[in-house]
């Protein structure tokens, strides 16, 4: 009788605990959505229509991807080369760059703007003035928004990939590596299958970071409208201006995240089952 009231209050306990949290997601998450897609579509789709398929928006839209794309490629690149640091070799200075991994996310990203303004500014960066008498402009330009938002998206590739690394070890290796595989075969076809799920999913949450990003870009873009407007600039021109299209356009860039996310959410499981 006393293990039967138990295991009651166990479940009591364990459901209560889920309306909380599914209470707390709604509340941050659910009802925040439902409301952009209200006013998207309350006054009907070919007002949906119009406001992503002007030139302006078109040209936002394109320039996100392309920003999104470009860092989403540096930080896959040096997310896999750290991670391997990280999780297979022991240096000075370890702690150190595991610290530093975690600033992109304690620091505001306006902070991250004002300090490239600072290094790379034409008139008082550090590197400006070389570099725009070399032709290269860094603010108010792509590479600024660039380098925005691989700093925004830094960690999010690594974080996935080491508890992997670890957790796998290095037994496969030091077998391939006995067999007289080389370092490049063996990343190939040990280590990249390994990680590979671990790694779509961080290249998914930095994609979907990056096209997210406002206040970095905002600083070092100048947000100039058809020039180096992103979707989120427009977004927030277009809600400060009063003027129509700013949920029709926010909720174009909420579907691409939650397509990316859910999507390898879908195929992670049923590739494990494999």
């Amino acid at each position: 009788m006393a293990s039967t009231v138990a295991t009651r209050q166990r479940r009591g306990t364990r459901l209560a605990l889920r309306a909380v949290a599914l209470l707390y997601v709604g509340i941050l998450v659910a009802v925040p959505l439902a409301l952009i897609f209200a006013r998207t579509f309350e006054q009907g789709a070919a007002e949906f229509w119009d406001a992503v398929s002007t030139p302006d928006a078109l040209h936002a839209f394109r320039l996100t991807g392309e920003i999104a794309l470009l860092a989403v490629a540096i930080n896959t690149v040096f997310g896999i080369g750290v991670a391997l640091l990280l999780a297979r070799y022991r240096f000075p200075g370890r702690r150190l760059l595991n610290v530093l991994l975690d600033i992109p996310v304690s620091v505001s990203p306006i902070v991250v703007g004002l300090a490239l303004v600072l290094v790379y500014g034409p008139s008082e960066g550090w590197f400006g003035p070389r570099l725009s008498d070399a032709g290269i402009q860094v603010i108010f330009a792509t590479p600024g928004m660039v380098l925005a938002t691989c700093f925004v998206s830094l960690p999010l590739v690594v974080r996935e990939l080491v508890p992997v690394l670890q957790e796998e070890g290095l037994d496969q290796e030091v077998a391939a590596r006995s067999l007289g595989a080389n370092a490049w075969q063996r990343f190939v076809r040990i280590t990249l299958p390994t990680v590979r799920w671990a790694l779509a999913y961080g290249v998914v949450l930095s994609l979907a970071r990056s096209i997210g990003e406002f206040g970095a870009v905002r600083v070092v873009s100048g947000d100039v409208i058809g020039q180096t407007q992103t979707g989120t600039l427009r977004v927030a021109d277009l809600a400060e201006q009063g003027e129509p299209g700013a949920y029709q356009v926010a909720l174009v860039l909420v579907l691409f995240a939650i397509a990316c996310i859910v999507g390898i959410s879908l195929l992670r499981p049923s590739e494990r089952k494999t």
